[in-house]
């Protein structure tokens, strides 16, 4: 068994190696933002080594942290994400994790060079430290803290409880079909990536076809009547 994972990350290198960019990688820091503070697409970053590559290169941008900031001040994504953590599309988005697919990409990413080279070269690269040192002087940095003056934003967080986003995610829980979008996503193969295939019952066979155990029933010779008792 030693001998084998290493064997079996070492034939997930290619396949990581030619691997393309993530198609669906947010393209700016807005949506980046948006990304990470969606509980149905949030950990997307972590179930590919690629995808993790980008996000940490939108993590190492200031402007993405000014994103989390800013959305953090409006109360219409904290409505997004209750609304969110009450789709079933969440559930699957954590249990994928228990794909051991996953866990051997990581350990062919762990150990290809590339991977570790391309983390060293961000981690070095003096453009990212330029980039923090003139944050402070960066407009998109100081408007979260200018947001704060707006006496607008004060009048949202009151209204928020009314608002027709909010009513609606606060009625969802009332809602039968809510629950059976949960039932649905647990038994869904989906949900779990590889291990999932192992409950896709209809195209799994019987151990004991009852029809055959029927017939050999019927081939079997009747039993004997016992005799009658002597009087």
């Amino acid at each position: 068994m030693k001998s084998l994972i290493p064997l079996l990350c070492l034939a997930a290198l290619p396949a990581f190696a030619a691997d393309p960019a993530p198609a669906a990688a947010p393209a700016s820091a807005e949506a980046w933002a948006k990304q990470m503070l969606d509980p149905t697409r949030n950990t997307a970053a972590f179930k590919d080594p690629q995808a993790f590559m980008a996000w940490a290169n939108a993590m190492a941008n200031p402007n993405t942290s000014a994103a989390l900031a800013q959305m953090g001040m409006d109360p219409a994504t904290y409505v997004r994400m209750m609304g969110g953590l009450m789709n079933p599309a969440s559930m699957q988005n954590y249990m994928q994790f228990s794909d051991p697919s996953i866990a051997m990409k990581w350990l062919a990413a762990g150990m290809d060079p590339r991977m570790l080279g391309a983390m060293a070269g961000m981690a070095a690269n003096p453009a990212m430290y330029g980039n923090w040192l003139q944050a402070p002087l960066s407009p998109q940095m100081w408007s979260p803290a200018m947001q704060m003056m707006n006496p607008g934003m004060y009048t949202n967080w009151m209204q928020a409880p009314m608002s027709p986003g909010a009513v609606n995610t606060m009625m969802a829980p009332m809602n039968p079909n809510l629950y059976m979008n949960w039932m649905g996503a647990g038994v869904d193969p989906r949900t779990y990536g590889t291990w999932g295939q192992m409950m896709n019952l209809p195209q799994m066979q019987p151990a004991i076809d009852p029809a055959m155990l029927l017939k050999l029933m019927q081939a079997m010779p009747a039993m004997p009547a016992a005799p009658a008792p002597a009087k």
